[in-house]
């Protein structure tokens, strides 16, 4: 799983139908207490996440099969599958 915050949205009327009726949010990857190059990514909403919203993001195989289930698989790369309360890290 990967920690990110929701940066924006994106809308495409033209898409593979088993898309539709989904929103498309896009991603920054949090990396705690690293500075490294921001990464941005588009991943699927099945939260209901929104802008400004820290989540958890699933990539590859298991988020084409957190979109409708395991019976069918979707053309996605990444999907939101939580919204982020709280994260609390240990002092190192």
């Amino acid at each position: 799983m990967i920690l990110g915050r929701v940066i924006g949205t994106v809308v495409s009327t033209r898409k593979d139908e088993r898309l539709t009726g989904f929103k498309l949010l896009v991603v920054e990857t949090l990396q705690p207490g690293k500075k490294t190059e921001v990464e941005e990514f588009v991943a699927v909403d099945t939260v209901g996440a929104g802008v400004g919203e820290t989540v958890l993001v699933v990539m590859g195989s298991p988020a084409s099969r957190t979109v409708n289930g395991a019976d069918t698989l979707v053309p996605v790369d990444a999907a939101i599958i939580g919204i982020v309360d709280t994260v609390e890290m240990a002092s190192r």
